[in-house]
């Protein structure tokens, strides 16, 4: 039977959706009623949250005891001091293993923060070049590159051209090769030039990884201070005109014959 202009609940014909509740209530609009499932966590189950008949048990030190019934695994869990975690629960029966639960989490907890502090990120840099660099800037630049790639870094080239030199754009694909030559010892094209409106860009990737680049920082550092150390001592055994000192710590005559320069 067809409703009216107004039905006993009150609310007009045309305000109803095809369900027979307001437009305004109808689920996933403001206001609605909204179904949103609940929190899934990641963390497993452990003792009295597992919910199965039984479990394959394994032991503290990975022995496999077998099928058991879950009561008879939570009593061996309470009886040895630990708990009962449910390690694969897809598993038919699940998976679960008598462990150390809280010492289980903080050695975990370890291995993650190790891990995440030798991972090495890449980084890219970014050099900017114009088509008729001078040479002097040039190699400052080539420098530049060159640091990068020793570090591990990539490098993205970008020549920036502007009025006319937009319609030479042999000119930056020439800089560009010309540059990829000079360290090709540290480094190979990972992306060839191509134009991107005003610019031509074009990267270059590190033959060393940023792992290996860390690892030999110390030894490159160890190496700069034993050749500092070097020469403030030369400099200290050297006279004020680079002669050398006798014992007293005096610069020996230039003509004293041999013998007599340390008297």
């Amino acid at each position: 039977m067809p409703c009216g202009a107004f039905c006993m609940s009150g609310q007009p014909a045309w305000n109803r959706g095809p369900w027979g509740w307001s437009r305004h209530a109808r689920p996933g609009r403001p206001g609605g009623r909204k179904h949103t499932g609940g929190h899934i966590s990641v963390e497993p189950r452990i003792n009295e949250r597992i919910r199965v008949p039984e479990v394959r048990l394994v032991g503290p030190n990975g022995e496999q005891v077998g099928i058991v019934a879950l009561g008879d695994a939570l009593r061996l869990a309470q009886e040895s001091d630990l708990d009962l975690v449910e390690v694969a629960p897809t598993a038919r029966p699940p998976v679960a293993k008598l462990m150390d639960y809280g010492k289980f989490k903080y050695e975990s907890a370890l291995k993650a923060r190790e891990s995440r502090k030798n991972q090495a990120q890449t980084v890219i840099k970014e050099i900017k070049l114009r088509p008729k660099i001078d040479p002097h800037d040039y190699g400052t630049k080539r420098g530049h590159v060159e640091r990068f790639l020793r570090q591990g870094d990539k490098v993205k080239v970008t020549i920036m051209f502007r009025g006319r030199e937009q319609s030479r754009p042999e000119l930056g694909f020439r800089l560009l090769q010309r540059l990829a030559a000079d360290v090709e010892e540290l480094g190979f094209v990972e992306s060839q030039p191509k134009q991107d409106g005003r610019n031509m860009i074009m990267v270059i990737g590190p033959h060393r990884r940023k792992s290996e680049a860390k690892a030999d920082r110390p030894a490159q550092h160890g190496e700069r201070a034993s050749s500092r150390q070097r020469a403030a001592r030369n400099s200290a055994g050297s006279g004020p005109a680079g002669q050398p000192v006798n014992g007293a710590g005096q610069a020996a005559p230039e003509n004293a014959p041999e013998g007599e320069a340390g008297d």
